[in-house]
């Protein structure tokens, strides 16, 4: 066998579409091959003993130079090949993810009376993530959010904010959020443009994200995390209410911090129980 290599990303996931040149010490071409589904190369073609420079190129990745010997019985054995993603920023291997609601959370964060905070988070929610293989700035991912499902620790505050005054959810049942864009913001940090739609107000909100590694799970599947962090205005949501105290304090913040830890699996579907 003439060459053999493993194309992999930098979490050591396959690439599965990457091209092996091999050229000699003058630049000429003497092998090109492609990966298989397992992103291995397994060529028969009988090198000339030498040096070579391999060179190994995927759409979306940056290219990776190497070199190689070919030894008198005419193989050439790389190794594996790790490919960055191109422009240095990272993201989990491309197609389709679910976010595990399991595993995930979708918490929100507001001043009160001006001294401490008051800590929620939904606990219904699902959603999608498409990775886009050749352009990863075209990537996008929508959930949903049930808005009834809103917990603060307090009946009587959730009664209260579920009502007219804050989600309304009779009339506005979910919270919708669908990606525009992303841009890249670093190596693994990106910025995801969207539209939030909440108490039946569409607004632009960015989410700062950052990618936090691929791994494979207890149940035979693989698994993405992501943490993500944005700000709201309730009033650009037409969520006006508000007590002003004796003293002049707001009882309750106009901002909310949003955070969210996501955990999403590999496919278009989450694993049966």
């Amino acid at each position: 066998m003439g060459l053999t290599a493993k194309i992999r990303t930098r979490d050591g996931w396959a690439v599965s579409h990457a091209v092996v040149t091999v050229t000699d010490m003058t630049g000429t071409q003497v092998l090109r091959a492609e990966t298989d589904a397992e992103g291995a190369v397994r060529d028969a073609t009988e090198l000339t003993p030498g040096a070579y420079t391999v060179i190994v190129t995927a759409v979306g990745y940056a290219p990776a130079a190497s070199s190689a010997i070919v030894t008198a019985s005419g193989r050439a054995e790389v190794g594996t090949v790790t490919l960055a993603r191109q422009g240095g920023t990272e993201l989990p291997p491309p197609g389709p993810w679910t976010i595990d609601p399991v595993h995930s959370s979708v918490a929100a964060v507001a001043q009160h009376l001006g001294i401490s905070s008051v800590h929620g988070r939904f606990t219904e929610f699902g959603g999608t993530i498409e990775i886009a293989p050749d352009d990863v700035t075209k990537s996008r991912v929508e959930a949903v959010i049930r808005a009834a499902s809103v917990d603060t620790g307090n009946g009587m505050r959730d009664t209260h904010l579920k009502s007219g005054d804050f989600l309304d959810v009779e009339n506005h049942p979910e919270i919708t959020y669908r990606s525009t864009g992303l841009t890249s913001a670093g190596s693994d940090r990106w910025t995801v443009h969207g539209e939030l739609s909440m108490h039946g107000v569409v607004r632009p909100v960015d989410l700062d994200l950052a990618y936090l590694g691929t791994g494979a799970d207890p149940w035979g599947g693989t698994r993405a995390a992501f943490r993500a962090t944005a700000e709201l205005h309730r009033e650009d949501f037409a969520m006006n209410y508000n007590q002003v105290l004796q003293a002049g304090i707001a009882a309750i913040g106009t901002t909310l911090k949003v955070e969210l830890d996501i955990q999403a699996v590999q496919g278009d579907s989450l694993p049966q129980a």
